[in-house]
């Protein structure tokens, strides 16, 4: 099924650089933020800022009101802020990896042992996808010995590029605020949050990283795999449902 009109007009907008680092930065600020915090953060003019932001609204990716991005109530003028715009985008906003998902299972059917179990089998294979990513990135940076951080950090800007967004909340606690497999972990949340966690352990097996753990810990809007430093792999967080977003 091709694009409808507003999906192309969303796929044109965020076509430009800018206006898709502007959005980026408005989605995962996760709350309002003002045109001078945006500019500051990619280093631009407001008045620039303002353009793109005026385009990013009427393509219906952000919507605009005036309130306290603080939420505290000052004298004068409310500033103006920004938000997207919730369930309008067709285009996959945030970052989906359905694909990835597909290939694992279509090659652990093909590879399927006698007397092994589907499930047995998807998530062998998940395991060993992610250690042979880990193995090139580390044949790629020849990092050594790694500690908990400098793996965690590692690994941060390779889970960046598959679209988990991780977010580095603590020294050795790395979170991944996006699923890329959102839709399928709803339907099947125990098969695909255990082929999930088994991706990334491979991936850190494959990477050297023997001081990190990937751990199950979901909770509402985020992926249910965090990475954690072995030191803090024991303090799990409550937990919510599975991949949230």
């Amino acid at each position: 099924m091709g694009l409808d009109a507003a999906s192309l007009t969303s796929l044109a907008v965020l076509g430009d650089d800018l206006r898709r680092r502007m959005f980026a930065f408005v989605q995962h600020a996760r709350r309002p933020v003002t045109r001078e915090e945006i500019a500051d953060s990619l280093g631009i003019s407001r008045k620039l800022a303002a353009f793109h932001l005026d385009k990013l609204v009427a393509a219906g990716l952000l919507h605009t009101h005036y309130e306290s991005a603080t939420g505290i109530r000052k004298v004068g003028r409310r500033p103006k802020v920004y938000e997207p715009v919730a369930g309008t985008i067709a285009v996959s906003i945030p970052e989906r990896r359905y694909e990835v998902l597909a290939g694992l299972l279509i090659e652990a059917v093909a590879t399927e042992a006698e007397g092994e179990s589907a499930r047995a089998a998807a998530l062998r294979v998940a395991r060993q996808h992610g250690v042979a990513l880990g193995a090139t990135e580390r044949a790629r940076v020849r990092p050594g010995r790694l500690g908990a951080e400098r793996g965690l950090s590692l690994a941060a800007e390779t889970l960046e590029e598959f679209g988990y967004e991780p977010d580095r909340s603590a020294p050795t606690v790395l979170r991944l605020r996006n699923c890329p497999f959102h839709s399928l972990a709803a339907q099947a949340p125990e098969l695909v949050c255990g082929l999930n966690q088994a991706f990334l352990a491979g991936y850190l097996q494959g990477l050297g990283s023997d001081k990190t753990t990937a751990i199950l810990a979901p909770r509402p809007g985020s992926c249910c795999v965090e990475l954690r430093g072995d030191e803090a792999a024991g303090r799990v967080p409550e937990s919510g449902t599975t991949c949230g977003r």
